[in-house]
């Protein structure tokens, strides 16, 4: 895992929009869960993932989805979640390849100075929870219950280039 990721990779968000990624960290820090769309695995981590994404609302953080699809691709997997979320698509999965990712689904909480926060791959609730433990001792915020009623149990994921 990169511990300074390339801040020049260049994200799109929903509307098309494409910007770097330090674009997206110049006010707050940036969280991820990372999902590759063409596997259940990462399917399975959504509801877990919007519900982490309730519990940091008020939070000085940015919350989003990076789905490594195209911008329509993205929209299909996230369904009603792409109107309520922050979402981003990676369809060459150049973030991925800048994160150093090898193991999907990934959540990821990255500074504003491009340093990482902490990541974990696959659902292990033990890592998530080390990455969200983490992200609320640097906002100073409460630390999400991981894993939650309704998470599903711990996989492994699957290969983030493979």
């Amino acid at each position: 895992m990169a511990t300074a990721p390339s801040t020049d990779a260049e994200i799109t968000d929903l509307s098309g929009e494409t910007r770097s990624l330090s674009d997206w960290l110049t006010t707050f820090p940036l969280a991820l869960v990372v999902v590759d769309p063409f596997t259940y695995e990462s399917s399975w981590i959504l509801d877990t993932a919007r519900r982490l994404f309730g519990e940091y609302a008020a939070a000085d953080v940015r919350l989003a989805f990076m789905v490594t699809a195209d911008v329509e691709g993205t929209r299909r997997f996230l369904g009603p979640i792409a109107d309520e979320a922050l979402a981003f698509a990676d369809p060459d999965r150049a973030v991925v390849r800048s994160l150093e990712l090898d193991t999907l689904p990934a959540l990821v909480a990255i500074r504003q100075d491009g340093q990482l926060i902490g990541w974990a791959e696959g659902w292990d609730p033990d890592s998530w929870r080390d990455v969200t433990e983490a992200l609320s001792e640097l906002l100073s915020w409460h630390r999400p219950v991981i894993p939650g009623p309704g998470d599903p149990m711990a996989y492994p994921g699957t290969a983030a280039l493979g």
